[in-house]
């Protein structure tokens, strides 16, 4: 058995009230060789990760608090017009993209390069390779990030969404960040101590070079009108399928067995999650555009590439359903697995919901709406960020040493995001339906469909707030986790005493594939 997160003992064990040495127990694995891997071991390979993964978490947190500020401001902007309009920068046109590009390359894309980083030394049983190579890699994509929304606030814009940083200066500066963190990652790869790969790994290492791709066509000054349109959603749908989406479902695909300590339901079910990923997302953006002047064939293409898209994710839905099922108590006694939990019920919600405003009767009604904006938060923050949140929760404590120091504050921040998010999401979706079915009722004036909007707009702008203060109470408590100092040897207290035993299922294991 050679695939960590898949494996556990086949014997009942318990949860132990301290989850830093969980790993004593589920680290320590047999593999099909009969070798075995240490609790030492494990903290070795989590220690050769250990400053970047800290650089990447960071970084990514306090671009969480500048996007969360920005999105507040342009989100109150549509209940007060006349709110911050006396500079250029304030305005909503500039406010709004630096929100979006911030949230998916600055917190977003930093996390992930930190789970990135975490996960392939535990899975490739090495150590992480060319530390260095992925440190400076972080720091150049950030100062193309910074260059970014530095241009995007000055009125420098290329005017495509998801692509709105200079070409010229952000740009090659992000591209070339993305490559050295995914070189470490790949050499990590190539020096494994294991033959089988976890599918984790397939996702974690498929996402860098899937991403340079992307994000390179993207980006070419070749395109005009038309054209560029079609390219513009290439790039913009799959940075969401093939690269937030890919880099989560394996932190997912790792995590959630892992806290369990059982195996994953079906490693075959999570290779057609991965390959239908990989063959039938990539061709899904150009339902954004039905109803423009695109050739029919690339309509019809998109639209039955997203039905295809079912497949895959009801493969994944299925599989982490049923790994979890039967255990869904033990979300009381950890955050991460409650976030992860919420995380793959959104991809699962998000992704078919996808393929639903992908069909021309529906696509009518929701598309140019705030059902549209409803729909890339469920998939952006209660799918990607909820995931990077536990994986947080789950991963600081095991390279800092040291446990979290609160319980209050992990319960008020989940409640508070997920609060705010729920409310978020039902008040745009019906917003704009409402928004929509205005629009294409011919005796009503454009005027009407605003004023459909304008409650579920105030709303919006109160789950913000609300998902605001989750945002600032996990940050005090990140900060209080890294600054707090414990005595040399001391056994650090998990904030979460009350642990009852969670029985793992005996279940035969082949090379480290559930039977």
């Amino acid at each position: 058995m050679n695939n960590e997160a898949g494996q556990a003992a086949r014997q009942p064990v318990a949860a132990e009230a301290n989850p830093i040495y969980e790993d004593a127990r589920r680290d320590t694995v047999q593999e099909h060789d009969q070798n075995r891997i240490t609790l030492a071991q494990t903290q070795a390979w989590d220690a050769s990760s250990r400053t970047p993964v800290l650089f990447g978490f960071v970084i990514a947190l306090l671009w969480l608090m500048v996007g969360t500020w920005l999105g507040d401001i342009s989100s109150f902007k549509f209940d007060w017009p006349d709110l911050l309009v006396s500079e250029a920068y304030l305005t909503f046109g500039r406010l709004r993209p630096a929100h979006l590009n911030v949230m998916v390359y600055g917190w977003a894309s930093n996390a992930m390069f930190a789970v990135a980083l975490w996960i392939m030394p535990r899975l490739c049983h090495t150590r992480l390779h060319w530390q260095r190579v992925a440190l400076a890699g972080i720091a150049i994509w950030n100062m193309g990030v910074f260059m970014g929304v530095l241009l995007l606030l000055l009125g420098t814009s290329d005017g495509l969404e998801w692509l709105e940083f200079d070409r010229y200066s952000a740009d090659p500066m992000m591209v070339a960040g993305a490559l050295l963190v995914g070189m470490s990652v790949w050499k990590t790869l190539l020096a494994r101590k294991v033959h089988h790969l976890y599918v984790s790994v397939w996702y974690v290492s498929a996402s860098f070079p899937w991403f340079v791709i992307i994000f390179t066509a993207g980006n070419l000054p070749l395109y005009q009108g038309v054209e560029s349109a079609a390219v513009n959603w290439f790039y913009a749908h799959n940075a969401l399928g093939l690269w937030l989406t890919t880099i989560n479902l394996g932190l997912i695909y790792y995590l959630m067995p892992k806290i369990l300590g059982r195996p994953v339901y079906s490693y075959w079910l999570s290779l057609i999650g991965f390959w239908g990923l990989a063959l039938f997302y990539a061709l899904n953006g150009m339902h954004h555009l039905i109803g423009g002047p695109m050739p029919s064939w690339m309509i019809a293409t998109s639209i039955t590439a997203s039905i295809l898209m079912v497949i895959p994710v009801v493969a994944v839905g299925i599989n982490q359903h049923m790994t979890v099922v039967g255990r869904f108590g033990a979300m009381r006694y950890s955050p991460a697995l409650t976030l992860l939990v919420l995380a793959a019920m959104a991809y699962t919600a998000v992704s078919l919901q996808g393929i639903m405003t992908a069909l021309v009767n529906i696509n009518r009604v929701t598309h140019f709406t705030h059902w549209t904006i409803a729909h890339s938060h469920l998939g952006l923050y209660m799918f990607v960020t909820f995931s990077l949140f536990g994986g947080i929760y789950y991963i600081l404590p095991k390279i800092l040493q040291r446990e979290w120091p609160s319980a209050a504050l992990i319960r008020a921040h989940i409640l508070l995001i997920v609060a705010g998010m729920v409310l978020y999401v039902v008040a745009l979706g019906i917003g704009g339906v409402l928004q929509g079915l205005s629009l294409l009722d011919a005796s009503q004036s454009f005027q009407a469909s605003v004023e459909a909007a304008k409650p579920w707009l105030l709303t919006r702008s109160v789950a913000a707030v609300i998902i605001t203060l989750g945002h600032i109470v996990f940050f005090m408590h990140v900060m209080w986790l890294l600054l707090m100092k414990t005595e040399p040897g001391a056994r650090p207290a998990s904030p979460f005493h009350a642990i009852i035993p969670v029985l793992v299922e005996d279940r035969t294991v082949h090379e480290g594939k559930p039977s």
